[in-house]
């Protein structure tokens, strides 16, 4: 699956998956518990194929920043948790995309990127990302 179906609402912890549309809005079901909502249009809904990560020369996808987190981990968890000091976070992020831009990637968006890899991971839902971008980027291209 894609990470065009994946998506994080403000306000809710963890991941949701699309499932259907719907008139004023569209049902989720959570990653987490596997729990079906319904989330209205008022919400604040960010696609994880949309969201990208600040370096000193460009904007990276996030799919590109979970793509080099597998390579280290080979396929596993982090070895690193969401929790762990501020120091110790950025250390791995480092590791992960050295030209990150620090003034503008918070220690709370490395943990909201470490917790939806290990998500993604459990689900696994990370097969075949960089696969999928680029069968979207050649299908966008044609």
């Amino acid at each position: 699956m894609s990470l065009e179906k994946v998506i994080s609402i403000s306000g809710k912890p963890g991941l949701y998956k699309l499932i259907t549309q719907t008139r004023g809005g569209f049902v989720a079901e959570s990653l987490v518990d596997n729990k079906r909502i319904s989330v209205s249009v008022q919400n604040n809904v960010s696609v994880l194929s949309e969201i990208a990560i600040y370096t000193l020369t460009e904007e990276v996808p996030l799919v590109r920043v979970f793509e080099n987190i597998k390579k280290k981990e080979n396929g596993a968890q982090t070895t690193v948790k969401a929790k762990d000091s501020k120091d110790k976070l950025e250390e791995y992020f480092f590791n992960v995309l050295p030209d990150y831009d620090e003034d503008r990637v918070y220690a709370s968006d490395i943990k909201k990127v470490i917790q939806w890899y290990n998500l993604l991971q459990q689900h696994n839902m990370l097969n075949n990302l960089i696969d999928d971008e680029d069968e979207k980027a050649s299908d966008e291209e044609e």
